[in-house]
């Protein structure tokens, strides 16, 4: 997962005019509209000049989506907890839509397509494993970019988050307090008790899959082992209520449940999202919610459950380089993610091994 808003419009085709006069939550059932993925320049976020853009070529720098919720939840999240800036307004999204506009149509994934997605999900998956078995103390983050490049190189994939939109690494890795979106540095050091999430997206073959693991590094503390498992049970829970006609409210309202009853925070401005052909596609998966609301979940949808849990209060704000997104209160943070295609029954999961 690694998320940020382009401010610019889309260009119009002639199919979509009419596709965008329909339902926000208007369900494709093919996969038929243009990409709208585009090369160009790439450059380093501002006031990040430690870190160098170290590209391989594959670099995409307008995905168009990402799923931080509406412009009024953030200037209302500013507010409340006095932060500067505890969303950066290029992270906006339009989860929420003015009447006047629409969302882009949840697409549903034919059986080839879900096929290139599980190949996808797994090259993810196993990359990732790889990489948390190679953790040790002393070790930089940086060298886990490194890893992460090669491994998914080797397994014939691409990183799909090195150069999106700006981001100068080919995986976030977020330590302790830092919820997501850090940004691996060669003076950034893993240091026993340490708790670090490592998210990996990878394309294959046109076709993403997105997960990410919270591991523990030598002699990790109590409070450090709870918070990462409760993450991870708040996943599983968000996933076990996935079904052909469950609405997404459900899921965030299962983790939000499980959270409270085990005195956490979850993390409200970022959540899961679609994906598939696009990193990041509609629709917006909120990590707390209420029952019945939100869209209903069809066979054939892709989306991402990823659940950020802090062992304190459930406030962030975001540090100047414009990604990394910390606790207010510098509590640890945990999270755990899969990538899911929803079935009549329930889901399948992508990215398990």
């Amino acid at each position: 997962m690694i998320e940020k808003h382009s401010s610019g419009r889309k260009q119009s085709h002639s199919p979509r005019r009419a596709l965008e006069k329909l339902p926000p939550d208007l369900v494709l059932e093919r996969s038929d509209l243009p990409s709208h993925r585009r090369l160009g320049h790439v450059e380093a976020p501002c006031r990040a000049p430690h870190v160098p853009l170290l590209g391989d070529g594959h670099e995409v720098a307008d995905l168009r989506k990402a799923h931080f919720r509406d412009r009024a939840s953030r200037a209302a999240a500013d507010q409340g907890e006095g932060a500067r800036s505890v969303i950066p307004k290029r992270y906006w999204t339009h989860g929420a839509l003015p009447r006047h506009q629409v969302a882009m149509p949840i697409e549903i994934l034919s059986p080839l397509q879900i096929e290139r997605m599980r190949r996808a999900g797994r090259v993810a998956a196993e990359t990732l494993a790889f990489v948390g078995s190679q953790l040790r103390p002393g070790m930089s983050t940086a060298e886990i970019d490194r890893l992460v490049r090669t491994d998914t190189a080797n397994r014939g994939g691409r990183p799909s988050q090195l150069g999106y939109k700006g981001f100068p690494a080919a995986v976030c890795t977020s330590r302790n307090h830092v919820v997501c979106h850090g940004i691996p540095s060669a003076r950034e050091l893993l240091a026993s008790g340490d708790i670090i999430n490592i998210d990996v997206t990878t394309e294959v073959d046109g076709y993403h899959g997105d997960t990410s693991a919270t591991f523990l590094v030598g002699n990790a503390s109590p409070d450090a082992k709870r918070i990462v498992d409760v993450a991870r049970r708040c996943r599983d829970e968000g996933i076990g209520v996935i079904r052909d006609g469950a609405r997404v409210g459900d899921i965030g309202a299962a983790i939000e449940d499980l959270a409270r009853r085990e005195g956490v925070g979850v993390v409200r401005e970022v959540g899961g999202h679609g994906i598939g052909r696009h990193m990041h596609a509609d629709p917006h998966v909120p990590h707390t919610g209420k029952r019945g609301t939100g869209p209903r979940l069809k066979t054939g949808m892709a989306i991402t459950i990823e659940p950020m849990v802090n062992l304190g209060s459930a406030a962030i704000r975001s540090l100047d380089d414009g990604w990394t997104i910390v606790t207010a209160d510098r509590s640890l943070s945990a999270q755990w993610e899969h990538t899911v295609i929803v079935t009549r029954d329930g889901c399948e999961i992508m990215t398990q091994l």
